[in-house]
């Protein structure tokens, strides 16, 4: 008799090697997907593109995952997908996830950039309740306790921008 295996591998968790300046890419898409319009948010509706409308599944979107894409504490636990680093390590393309709590609370950012060298705030995109795709300027997992956690997708194939803590950034008009 064979022997079995209790191993479980998610079928949906591989996907195409992807640079962090194409995740930067796709994420700033849905800013403008909706006829000039942000995406709006949703965690009960799919875009056109077939990824959920929520934080989890834009980010999915952005990293070239499978639709619809997993949730958010898919992201944060299965080692298919992703791998925690320090706040120090952060690169652009990284995640920052809050696995905890309901699916009200939960929630995941893509980093971009650090503000300035005091690394008190990042440029990043997001898909949020009562707006939609933005890029701005967060604090989420910065604080001592944060409920937020530092991740590196698996999929990312390489650091192509340097990582520069003085690199500022300049955000667009906030909607």
């Amino acid at each position: 008799m064979p022997a079995t295996s209790s191993v479980s591998v998610s079928v949906h968790a591989q996907a195409e090697p992807v640079t962090p300046s194409e995740v930067l890419r796709r994420a700033a898409t849905w800013l403008t997907a909706n006829n000039g319009s942000q995406v709006p948010y949703s965690q009960t509706s799919v875009w056109s593109d077939g990824y959920r409308q929520d934080c989890s599944g834009y980010v999915s979107m952005a990293l070239g995952l499978w639709k619809p894409g997993p949730n958010t504490v898919e992201l944060a636990g299965n080692r298919d997908l992703t791998t925690p680093v320090t706040l120090n390590d952060l690169q652009p393309g990284d995640l920052l996830i809050d696995a905890e709590g309901n699916s009200n609370t939960r929630h995941v950012a893509i980093f971009e950039s650090w503000t300035d060298s005091s690394r008190t705030a990042y440029s990043a995109f997001e898909q949020r309740g009562g707006h939609g795709t933005d890029h701005r300027i967060l604090a989420y997992g910065l604080g001592t306790g944060s409920e937020y956690k530092p991740y590196r997708a698996v999929n990312i194939t390489d650091s192509e921008i340097l990582d520069d803590p003085s690199r500022s950034r300049t955000l667009p008009a906030q909607r």
